[in-house]
């Protein structure tokens, strides 16, 4: 079909040179794939050399620490991925003796592992037929044919899927899915496209029908939260400070913070004061409490908000389980926390 033709050709001549195309080892293409989920490619390849160089192997992977994949993977954020990462890992080198499954079926059935990355691992390990529909996807073929069918729709998803099978050549499934993203993502961008140079300018529906920054339609809204983070930084006549790990479910699952207190809305230093000297910290003699205003920011997640104030809290006693500056920096923090630590230089 001349449609894959075109397509093909531009990507031969356009594609980026990026370090997962350059190999069939479906571990090492796995391992991009989960990064690459809701991350760009330029924040993503760091994150990917370290992996790769630090768990050569999916066996090296399976036998680290959680707590050191989520310090390799700080600041790449959605941190389940990590998590999802490590347990399939083990999965894999533990009861299937190292070899990932070969087929799209048996790929998903891996944790963290859903359709869009089982077709890409298929299709570009093995080079089974299998279309990949990912945004970029949507993008294409909505602003392509000229089709109006609602994205955030399940059965829209199986719409585009049959279409891409449709379009893609059998005998080489993996040039046509790399082609098909990249074009999405270098050329048929979500704003202002520049239709005059693109291949298809004269067979685009969308760009004829001038409808090209109204495609793909999308119309579930996502709903987002306002949450408000206290963190109290204590610190002691040594340097020390008091730190815990998130075990509860939901955003930076097992990753460390300082102790926290979450509030109905932005809150004064006498609604600190109160909380940390009758609740929170009583055992404590409170030296002093200090806010770092310059420090207070909204970190913007997915689905959340979070307006975050730390607190800098002088004790008189010493830190029970005090940490030090050195051993602080070797824990994983949500890199809003990281952050935080660098900028102030605390000596703790």
């Amino acid at each position: 079909m001349n449609f894959h033709n075109i397509l093909i050709k531009w990507y031969l001549q356009h594609k980026r040179d990026l370090p997962w195309r350059k190999t069939v080892d479906p571990y090492q293409i796995w391992l991009s794939e989960i990064m690459l989920q809701q991350t760009r490619v330029a924040q993503g390849m760091p994150y990917f050399f370290s992996f790769t160089q630090e768990f050569p192997t999916v066996k090296h992977l399976a036998e680290a620490s959680e707590e050191k994949v989520l310090k390799l993977w700080q600041g790449l954020g959605y941190y389940s991925r990590a998590r999802n990462l490590h347990k399939t890992a083990q999965y894999i080198s533990n009861d299937l003796n190292g070899v990932f499954p070969d087929s799209y079926k048996e790929l998903l059935k891996l944790k963290g592992v859903g359709e869009y990355t089982a077709a890409a691992i298929a299709s570009f390990s093995y080079n089974e037929s299998i279309p990949v529909v990912d945004g970029n996807v949507f993008r294409v073929l909505a602003r392509y044919f000229d089709i109006e069918s609602d994205i955030a729709l399940p059965a829209t998803k199986k719409e585009f899927a049959a279409l891409a099978q449709e379009l893609m050549p059998k005998d080489n499934p993996a040039i046509f899915n790399q082609a098909i993203m990249e074009f999405g993502a270098l050329q048929c961008v979500p704003k202002s496209p520049d239709c005059k140079v693109c291949v298809f300018n004269e067979s685009c529906a969308a760009l004829q029908k001038g409808k090209v920054n109204m495609l793909p339609i999308k119309s579930k809204k996502i709903k987002v939260t306002n949450r408000y983070f206290n963190y109290l930084v204590l610190e002691d006549n040594s340097g020390n400070t008091l730190i815990q790990k998130r075990i509860e479910k939901g955003i930076w699952h097992n990753l460390y913070e300082f102790p926290l207190v979450e509030s109905q809305s932005i809150v004064d230093f006498d609604v600190i004061s109160k909380t940390v000297k009758n609740e929170i910290f009583p055992e404590y003699t409170i030296v002093s409490i200090q806010d770092y205003s310059e420090s207070t920011l909204i970190h913007k997640l997915s689905h959340q908000h979070l307006h975050i104030q730390f607190w800098k809290i002088k004790v008189k006693e010493e830190i029970e389980n005090g940490v030090d500056a050195q051993k602080l920096k070797t824990f994983p923090f949500p890199i809003v926390i990281y952050n935080f630590i660098e900028k102030q230089e605390i000596n703790c």
